[in-house]
């Protein structure tokens, strides 16, 4: 009896946090293209999400979060990106570093102070991660009791609005071995500067901007992670499998929106009228496998129960590609729908079709992610 009443309070609870979504979305849409067009960061959206709690609602119960479940949020980015596809990617980067936390916690028992304090301050959590992979950059220069760290790291989503960079840098270790340290660095810390330098084709409104890190001192304490440079470490096969699923939510939610726009305006498109079925048909296929992908993705990490394996990141990874592939052509379908109108700014599907040539950059892009993934199957 008391696990059907859990059950029952948990989908009341889920479907709360999905109604407030779309409630905020109205307001995320009426001030979507005013972002896109001068290109600044989405401080009102993410103000109301703090104000309802969203930057915790992955986060434990008993830590102060929401308790909701990664499938959950999953599906709260792509609701999101109905409204705006630069709120969803941005806000899904502090989600994939709160949920390898998460997992950290569920099956290590550590990362809960860092829990409880974005649960306390809804603190904004920024990536590096995009452009560190296995060698990282910068340089860490040894001092008492920590590092001084400087580098450059760029496609740091959020970090006009975040409160902490997760990031790293390679060091050369007493052994002469290069070592990559992982560190959380606070944005307000000296030496830390949010490079202007966000000018780009499309999720023009993710305050995407690089970080300049000159001096900054890394107290030892702070050094979450040390491992070998240049190799495949057992994190990722954490990080990359509740990351990804989140990240592509973005990009899902983009499609969605792109296909009701098509078929709204495809109905009386008078052009199109004689073949519409029959675009209208391809249109649903080449969403469904973006949605269908999408889901595999999030099943794979199983609420956190997975265990890391090299055979979840290969397939993870896989799916990755495969929806990035598909919900482009999704938004590129949409667009033959409703012909030439599609090309005007003053079309949210113009919009979208910038907004979702990003989903293919994020880790790892095509060509990479084909060869770790062959060299991997052909080394069993």
């Amino acid at each position: 009896m008391e696990t059907v009443q859990s059950e029952k309070r948990i989908q009341t609870q889920n479907a709360d946090w999905q109604a407030m979504m779309h409630e905020l979305g109205k307001d995320f849409a009426g001030r979507a293209g005013h972002y896109d067009q001068t290109g600044t960061f989405v401080f009102e959206n993410y103000g109301q999400l703090k104000t309802h709690r969203f930057f915790s609602a992955m986060i434990p119960e008993e830590l102060g979060g929401g308790g909701i479940s990664h499938a959950e949020m999953c599906d709260i980015i792509r609701i999101m990106a109905h409204y705006c596809g630069s709120t969803a990617l941005a806000f899904s980067m502090h989600q994939h570093l709160v949920a390898a936390t998460v997992w950290k916690y569920k099956h290590t028992g550590e990362g809960a102070p860092l829990l409880q304090r974005v649960a306390k301050e809804q603190l904004v959590l920024i990536s590096t991660g995009a452009r560190d992979w296995l060698e990282s950059n910068g340089e860490m220069e040894k001092v008492e009791g920590g590092y001084l760290f400087s580098g450059k790291k760029f496609f740091a989503s959020q970090s006009a609005g975040g409160d902490m960079a997760v990031t790293s840098a390679p060091w050369l270790d007493a052994g002469q071995e290069w070592q990559v340290l992982h560190f959380g660095v606070p944005m307000k810390a000296e030496g830390v500067t949010v490079l202007e330098d966000w000018d780009v084709l499309g999720m023009r409104a993710t305050g995407s901007q690089a970080i300049q890190f000159d001096k900054v001192f890394v107290p030892d304490s702070a050094i979450s992670l040390a491992r070998p440079g240049g190799e495949f470490h057992p994190v990722w096969d954490v990080v990359l499998t509740v990351a990804m699923p989140l990240i592509m939510s973005a990009y899902v939610g983009t499609a969605e929106k792109a296909v009701e726009i098509a078929m709204s305006i495809g109905k009386k498109y008078y052009r199109n009228q004689g073949h519409i079925h029959y675009i209208i048909g391809k249109l649903n296929n080449s969403l469904l496998s973006a949605q269908t992908q999408w889901r595999a993705m999030y099943a794979l990490t199983n609420n956190f129960g997975f265990k890391p394996n090299e055979n979840t990141t290969i397939d993870m990874l896989s799916l990755k590609t495969n929806v990035s592939d598909a919900a482009q052509q999704t938004v590129s379908e949409a667009m033959e729908a409703i012909g030439g109108q599609s090309f005007y700014r003053k079309n949210v599907l113009e919009r979208l079709f910038r907004d979702v040539q990003a989903a293919g950059f994020h880790p790892l892009p095509r060509w990479e992610q084909y060869a770790f993934t062959g060299e991997r199957l052909m080394g069993r």
